[in-house]
C-alpha cells in the first residue's frame, strides 16, 4: 500500500467523520485538487459530477482500511 500523505490523512479522515463531501470542480490549481487525484488514483476515494459546477466525493472501502479508522 501506497504511503499516505499527511493531507491525504486529512482528507481521509473528513470523508469518515462526515460522509460524502461536495467540491467545487474548479480546483485544478490547488492542494485540495491535488489531493484528491492523488486519492482517486491511488483508489482511496471516488469523484463524481453532482450538479452544476460540484463533484461528490466518497471514501472507498480501500480508502478506509488505508485510513485506519474502519
Amino acid at each position: 500500500m501506497a504511503s499516505i500523505l499527511p493531507q491525504q490523512m486529512l482528507l481521509l479522515e473528513l470523508l469518515v467523520m462526515s460522509g460524502d463531501i461536495a467540491v467545487s470542480d474548479n480546483r485544478e490549481d490547488t492542494i485540495l485538487g491535488r489531493t484528491l487525484k492523488e486519492c482517486e488514483s491511488s483508489g482511496w476515494i471516488t469523484t463524481k459530477q453532482f450538479g452544476a459546477g460540484f463533484n461528490k466525493v466518497t471514501i472507498t472501502a480501500t480508502g478506509r482500511k488505508a485510513s485506519g479508522l474502519a
